[in-house]
């Protein structure tokens, strides 16, 4: 058994949980950069917690220059066990509405200008994102959802573009209509892969601002509105995260998923030709297996 340490990715509105003890900003350093921001560590009923501004506090980097593998990096050396994103996502289905929650499970990833993983030339790794979120970790985030009253839909495809403009009218119709996806973002991918390469159970739970662009009657995304509606979204946030602790406990099993032994085979490159450079770098991420 592990101590469980959860981790929450998002934005600033969802991190002033009350009863966070100890609560202080660390600095991480990592091989890959500097994380996104300081991360907000602390304990709250008794449960290790850390929380990560996606995009810095103030909102500083865009969905393509969020450092997605300093971000994982970071909670993987600070110990987290599991790690939950939460983000703003337009929705292509009329009973996903805004002001609902979405527990991902499945991901499109659309995304082109990002590093999209940890390993590379010298040290070559293949790990399996068929089911790129955990269902433990899903399992809670959605108990907690509805214990917190929000109206929360499990299971869902998130189409990841790269951003920062959003969809055009005919994408967003192909997106709905031809693949079949249920909700459109911009940061969760690469950061689900990387996740899964780091060993971490990853749950996203995608709360919905928009009806993106396709919907007849509500027009094109409209920055005004999706504020207003994330507003309502953040409180509903904080109570799904303040839920968890409870829900997770103290003791951590083995993933029944095997999401935390995702590199057990995964590692091509023989020990005698790995890159001593990249191994070096690898030490958080992949100590285990290397």
């Amino acid at each position: 058994m592990t101590s469980t340490k959860i981790a929450v990715i998002g934005g600033s509105g969802i991190y002033d949980i009350e009863g966070l003890e100890g609560a202080e900003w660390t600095t991480v350093e990592t091989p890959w950069g500097a994380p996104s921001d300081a991360i907000l560590t602390g304990t709250l009923e008794g449960i290790e917690m850390a929380f990560l501004p996606r995009h810095g506090r103030g909102h500083v980097h865009t969905p393509t220059t969020v450092p997605y593998r300093a971000n994982i990096d970071a909670l993987k050396r600070l110990g987290c066990t599991d790690v939950i994103s939460v983000s703003a996502c337009g929705s292509f289905r009329e009973e996903m509405a805004p002001g609902d929650f979405v527990v991902v499970d499945q991901f499109i990833d659309r995304t082109f200008a990002r590093e999209k993983s940890f390993f590379g030339t010298g040290c070559v790794a293949h790990v399996s994102v068929a089911h790129p979120t955990c269902p433990r970790l899903s399992d809670a985030c959605e108990t907690a959802a509805r214990a917190a009253g929000v109206n929360v839909h499990r299971g869902g495809t998130y189409l990841a573009m790269e951003g920062p403009q959003f969809s055009t009218l005919a994408e967003s119709k192909m997106y709905r209509n031809s693949w079949g996806a249920d909700v459109i973002g911009m940061t969760n991918m690469p950061e689900a892969k990387l996740a899964r390469e780091a060993e971490l159970c990853y749950a996203s739970v995608a709360m919905i601002t928009d009806y993106d662009s396709w919907h007849p009657d509500h027009g094109e995304v409209d920055v005004t509105e999706i504020i207003k509606t994330l507003q309502g979204n953040a409180a509903n946030a904080r109570d799904l995260v303040a839920r968890l602790p409870a829900l997770l406990g103290a003791e951590r099993a083995p993933c029944p998923h095997g999401c935390d032994r995702a590199l057990e085979f995964a590692v091509m490159t023989q020990p005698d030709a790995r890159d001593p450079a990249l191994v070096a770098k690898l030490d958080a991420v992949a100590g285990r297996v290397l």
